[in-house]
């Protein structure tokens, strides 16, 4: 076990000094925020015009004066007094009952306007009984008072424009559930709610919900955990209510009973290596307001975990972040995969600097087994040229190969695959795939089952080393011109219809001999008559110096342009255009004339 560096601690100190300095920062940034709010707010009222009114009337004193704009909004409310007290208006006789009958949360608004007959504000004159704001006071206490005295928050979430967009046209307006924040006694109130908003007689029928967002949002991500293994956390910064699913706790090696981590803590929970990578992530997040995705070791009782988290601010009106949602994934079991195919590339790549001997070896062997090979051939229902040509240097010597014939059911087999790697390794995978699918096909099984067995086949073989290989493997039948296969890994094949070349789509599956149990999709092409079918191996479009994706758009290009002429000609079109020729790895090519 590895001693903790006393540098460690530090830099775990400094980490946390950050976020615990960001969150600061971000709550006297709310708190500004919410005294401004509340200030602009009682100045709109006493002014008797719209908020934004209100705030470019204190920019210009402020700016004037060379004061702060909090400064001046503090002087300006105290200088200005209390509002003066609306005049009270009798709400509508149907109002009471219907208020009776709500159950959400409701009041009922008339139009406050200015002198000029412009809307600026509403007055409450009916509520439902019972009923609190999301700050907890009761809704009676606001009847006969201005919307924008006791709830600034309208102003910052738009709903005020909404409402008086609402009167003015008679469209409703609904919307959520969405983030409200309330300003009250220099503080903010943030809330989940849905609200909406009709026009009824001469005034606005405004209803809300307050929504249980731990219970809706822990109770989504259960059910999300169970099927994806997924964890979501909540860090909410302004009131420090946190809320984790279980998953986050097996994750970070938790106790239930310890309750959730504080943001702040994180960074004690990632190993050394990676606490840089986490202090990015808390300046993406509260400096830069922008979603991150990063994955981080976590050190914890149980040993070393890989979590993957994916996390976002939650911003109010104005632009604050208030929270911080996260979703996180164990992919532990993900990295130790990738440990043991990078080890299957590390044996494979090791492979092919074997001596110069065993190259010899396993180039006689290939020449046997799979000798070069020109021509064309005539198969039920098909017309095929080939063209196999192994890699002339010894130390690029490969296990490309092809199977074609006619099976006892009237089908045709048509398979193309290659061992990855170079070498006698790769030559005698060669070897055992095409022999073993040779025998195998004779079953009459459907092509994905073969490519299941030639998996195992493939696995099983190799206990010492792992080698793998891809491979496309179908069946064309005569009488209806389709084509059932499936693909290992293995580079598309190009269908050319009419002159124009497209890639086959399939769900392209887990490479031969990776991993011991693995399922494979079967598709079912239709082909017609006249189709041109290229399968071919990553020789045939792999050049040195160019990428594979140019080298495959290359292929069907060249697909396109060759179209015409027996198997043969397009074969030698093909390879002329990318340069085939002189390839330096095994070449691979079958060209199938539909008839």
């Amino acid at each position: 076990m590895a001693i903790p560096d006393q540098g460690d601690g530090e830099r775990r100190a400094a980490a946390q000094a950050l976020v615990r300095e960001r969150i600061e920062l971000i709550r006297r940034r709310m708190r500004r925020a919410a005294i401004l709010d509340q200030v602009t707010c009682r100045l709109a009222v006493r002014m008797n015009v719209r908020p934004e009114e209100a705030a470019a009337h204190l920019a210009r004193l402020s700016h004037e004066s060379g004061m702060d704009l909090l400064e001046v909004a503090r002087s300006v409310d105290e200088q200005a007094g209390e509002p003066t007290e609306a005049p009270r208006v009798a709400p509508p006789e149907w109002a009471a009952p219907v208020m009776e009958a709500m159950s959400l949360c409701a009041m009922y608004l008339i139009p406050v306007t200015d002198e000029t007959g412009r809307l600026v504000d509403f007055l409450v004159v009916a509520t439902t009984k019972g009923g609190e704001d999301v700050t907890g006071r009761p809704l009676e206490v606001f009847r006969g008072r201005r919307l924008l005295e006791f709830a600034p928050g309208v102003m910052r979430a738009g709903l005020l424009e909404e409402c008086i967009r609402v009167f003015e046209t008679r469209e409703s307006f609904q919307r959520g559930p969405f983030e409200y924040v309330e300003a009250r006694d220099d503080r903010l109130w943030p809330r989940s709610i849905s609200v909406r908003a009709s026009r009824v007689e001469d005034g606005i029928l405004l209803t809300w919900q307050e929504l249980d967002e731990e219970e809706r949002l822990v109770t989504g991500w259960e059910r999300a955990q169970r099927i994806a293994g997924l964890g979501w956390a909540e860090w909410n910064l302004a009131s420090g209510r946190i809320i984790w699913t279980l998953p986050m706790y097996e994750m970070f090696g938790r106790d239930a009973a310890e309750g959730p981590l504080p943001f702040e803590q994180l960074p004690e929970t990632v190993v050394a290596e990676d606490l840089g990578a986490m202090e990015e992530v808390v300046r993406t997040l509260l400096e830069h307001r922008e979603s991150v995705e990063h994955e981080f070791r976590v050190q914890q009782r149980h040993g070393i975990r890989h979590v993957r988290l994916a996390a976002e601010p939650v911003l109010d009106g104005s632009g604050f972040p208030f929270a911080v949602r996260a979703m996180a994934q164990d992919v532990t079991a993900d990295r130790r995969r990738e440990r043991a195919l990078a080890e299957a590339r590390d044996q494979t790549h090791r492979a092919r600097h074997r001596a110069e001997e065993e190259h010899r070896v396993a180039l006689a062997l290939q020449d046997t087994i799979m000798p070069t090979h020109h021509g064309v051939f005539d198969l039920p229902g098909l017309h095929m040229g080939v063209r196999y040509s192994p890699s002339g240097e010894l130390e690029r010597l490969g296990g490309d190969w092809f199977k074609a014939r006619p099976l006892p059911d009237g089908r045709v087999l048509v398979a193309i695959g290659d061992a990855m790697g170079h070498g006698l390794g790769a030559v005698s995978l060669m070897a055992q795939m095409r022999s073993g699918l040779a025998g195998l096909a004779y079953t009459g099984a459907p092509a994905d089952r073969l490519a299941r067995w030639l998996n195992e086949l493939a696995f099983h073989a190799n206990q010492n080393i792992t080698v793998t290989g891809t491979a496309v493997i179908g069946h064309f039948t005569p009488a209806t011109r389709t084509l059932e296969w499936v693909s290992a890994g293995h580079l598309p094949p190009v269908l050319v219809r009419d002159g124009k070349a497209v890639f086959l789509e399939t769900s392209n599956g887990t490479m031969l001999g990776a991993f011991e149990n693995m399922d494979y999709t079967l598709t079912t092409t239709q082909l017609a008559r006249g189709d041109l079918l290229l399968l071919y191996t990553d020789g045939v479009v792999e050049q040195r110096g160019r990428s594979l994706d140019i080298g495959l758009n290359a292929m069907l290009d060249a697909a396109g342009r060759c179209a015409e002429g027996d198997p043969e000609k397009n074969l030698a079109c093909v390879l002329r255009e990318l340069g085939g020729e002189h390839a330096t790895d095994d070449v691979c090519l079958l060209a199938l004339r539909v008839l």
